[in-house]
């Protein structure tokens, strides 16, 4: 055991990523570790990297030198997609003394002591075809909200991305495993549970990712809203070929599933959606949004869109612009392509110049603002639910609605963690909607 050791962690990249990092530090919290924040110093110093930012290695090589800053003197451990990816090249980072792949990450107290007398850094990454076991993580400390991991792994393999060298193949739990796990989330006093994971829609793969299960996402949501006391759940991101109409129905009469989707897109142009090796065409996206809107008009639409992909010319770039541009969605998250090892992408020609890739994502992120603020400014003058986070920007206290808007009203400290009746009165230049207290203020 460890008593007395300090552990601090940080994490790079995605919602599922933070629910990983949370289950480590209770995995190292149980073998007698102190979790202290990063910023403190620590014996140990844990960095869960990200193989999808532009600069995973410069993140990864910053933040390794503000620990050693921090402590010179301690161990530094690295894991996560890139540690998967890369293992080699991270334990050349100067200060480095542990790499651990996805297969070992949730066994990481195992290597710790071996640190103790080890001169070189010790890299410790298997085979990811032969991952065979899902592990269980969910997101703690925040109190308003937790991200629930539901499954783990892709099968698709678009040709633009790691995650399946980084993460293996698809695969989850059972449902009556995944609700247990979300009863206790629920015990822990958050508001909201936020399903995530790579692929979440294709839920139903077995543990070692070998054979489907009788089981579906569209059944787990069914038994979540049943059966897991909490007043929210929200769906991360789902695929649009496996975001179903019964999916949708069902989100449109649930109680707890908020009328919020995130749609990955990547292109609204079919021959780049065919040369990412998408599962499906800009049609179907399309139908997808109109069947939301069809049942759900307030509902809040997320969209993720890849800019400068091989091949992409200027006029299928202004395909994807006029696509989204006349799609009834909320918000854009945009990204620039950027070349990644072992992926088909590299075989596809001519490629976009940096300059111009930077500019097509310019012109989206301009479109992204602008579709948020009318999706605002259509709920003003409405009354919204809305749940309080803690911070506290300068007299303002900020929360979101169950449609995803961003709300804020003056500070009241009482207010953390509670949702409330706001009437939304006025969309800020800073982002976000001012809103007043519905009638008299009571804790929910």
């Amino acid at each position: 055991m460890f008593y007395n050791r300090k552990v601090a962690l940080h994490t790079l990249g995605c919602k599922l990523n933070f629910s990983e990092t949370s289950a480590i530090a209770r995995i190292l919290i149980e073998q007698g570790f102190q979790k202290v924040e990063f910023s403190d110093r620590a014996d140990y110093y844990i960095i869960n990297t990200c193989s999808v930012t532009e600069n995973a290695d410069k993140e990864t090589k910053y933040v390794v030198k503000t620990a050693l800053k921090t402590n010179p003197e301690a161990k530094i451990i690295i894991v996560g997609c890139f540690a998967q990816l890369k293992p080699e090249e991270i334990s050349k980072i100067k200060g480095v003394n542990l790499v651990l792949g996805a297969n070992e990450k949730f066994k990481i107290h195992e290597y710790l002591e071996q640190l103790e007398e080890q001169q070189e850094p010790l890299v410790i990454s298997g085979d990811i075809n032969n991952v065979e076991f899902y592990a269980d993580a969910y997101s703690q400390g925040e109190r308003t909200r937790s991200f629930l991991k539901v499954q783990d792994g892709c099968d698709y393999f678009c040709s633009f991305c790691t995650i399946p060298l980084a993460r293996g193949k698809s695969r989850s739990n059972s449902i009556v495993h995944t609700v247990e796990v979300a009863k206790k989330v629920a015990a822990t006093g958050v508001k909201e549970i936020v399903l995530t994971g790579v692929n979440i829609g294709d839920f139903g793969k077995s543990a070692d990712g070998n054979e489907r299960t009788e089981e579906n996402f569209l059944l787990l949501i069914k038994e979540l809203e049943k059966n897991v006391a909490v007043e929210r759940f929200r769906i991360s991101s789902i695929e649009p070929n496996l975001l179903t109409n019964e999916i949708i129905d069902f989100v449109a009469n649930s109680q707890k599933f908020m009328p919020h989707f995130h749609i990955p897109l990547q292109s609204g142009s079919d021959k780049i959606l065919k040369l990412m090796r998408r599962k499906y065409l800009r049609q179907l996206y399309q139908e997808r949004v109109g069947k939301i809107k069809a049942v759900m008009p307030h509902a809040c639409i997320g969209v993720d869109i890849i800019v400068g992909f091989p091949g992409e010319t200027h006029e299928q770039f202004l395909e994807t612009y006029n696509f989204v541009n006349d799609l009834d969605v909320s918000y854009l998250h945009v990204f620039t392509y950027s070349e990644r090892a072992n992926t088909r992408a590299l075989n596809i020609s001519p490629v976009v110049p940096i300059p111009e890739r930077k500019e097509r994502n310019k012109m989206l992120r301009i479109l992204s603002e602008k579709k948020k603020r009318k999706f605002y400014a259509e709920h003003v003058n409405t009354e919204r639910k809305v749940l309080f986070e803690a911070e506290n920007d300068n007299g303002i206290r900020y929360g979101f609605t169950d449609n995803y808007i961003k709300v804020g009203i003056p500070y009241e400290a009482k207010m953390w963690n509670t949702i409330q009746t706001i009437s939304l009165k006025e969309v800020s230049d800073f982002g976000y909607v001012k809103g007043t207290k519905h009638l008299e203020f009571s804790i929910a």
